[in-house]
């Protein structure tokens, strides 16, 4: 039986119609946690939007939670990404509704319909990442790091097999950036998978975990034991 919850062999990944990466194969199996690192422009969040959908898989074979990135349909994404979390480096909040709300909107867009569930579901993920006093506040009100909390919480909500971090401490100071490390760490050690597009090596090497590198339009992985 293979456990991969992500695979891709022999892929092609384009932005609109320029190749950014060729011949990629990548497996992470149930419970690993990767480093997606490489220079601006080396294809790192090509790659991410590749595996949410947002860009066509158009050359090679790949699997993502079950789902053929291949043979994807557009009406089949919001599918995919209940069974993945995504967190962005902007956060993506809405800024007009409180972070409650902001939860709630996302329940409700992935299909939940009873309330006492959903409210449960929503002090649940706020509980998970230290944000459960402040639901009633909008994202305007709170730190940058308390923003990624949310956003971290919303990913959170459908209980994804796999979380998609992309530079998620990209705009946070290095204090903010470690506590919400150490919280996508506790998340990862309950059992979660994770693939983190990070170009910040201090964290790399506080919290080492497998590394791969986007490169000269290839993708390697990376030996641990150096500190380069």
């Amino acid at each position: 039986m293979d456990k991969s919850i992500l695979h891709l062999e022999n892929t092609d990944i384009y932005q609109s119609d320029n190749l950014v990466l060729s011949n990629v194969n990548l497996k992470i199996n149930k419970g690993e946690f990767f480093y997606l690192i490489g220079k601006t422009g080396s294809g790192k969040s090509s790659l991410m939007k590749t595996l949410y959908g947002d860009l066509k898989l158009k050359v090679g074979s790949g699997s993502i939670v079950g789902f053929n990135l291949k043979a994807l349909k557009d009406k089949e994404i919001p599918f995919l990404r209940r069974k993945i979390g995504i967190v962005f480096q902007d956060f993506k909040l809405l800024n007009d509704r409180t972070v409650y709300d902001n939860l709630l909107f996302v329940l409700k867009a992935t299909g939940w319909k009873d309330k006492a569930a959903m409210k449960s579901k929503i002090e649940e993920v706020l509980d998970h990442v230290g944000m459960k006093t402040k639901y009633y506040k909008n994202p305007f009100e709170l730190s940058g790091g308390e923003q990624q909390r949310v956003a971290i919480a919303r990913a959170l909500l459908n209980d994804p097999e796999l979380i998609l971090a992309d530079e998620p401490t990209g705009n946070l100071d290095p204090k903010t950036s470690l506590e919400v490390m150490d919280l996508l760490n506790k998340i990862h050690q309950s059992g979660k998978s994770i693939l983190m597009a990070t170009h910040d090596y201090a964290l790399i090497v506080k919290f080492k975990q497998k590394t791969i590198k986007c490169e000269g339009g290839k993708l390697f992985e990376v030996l641990a034991q150096s500190s380069s």
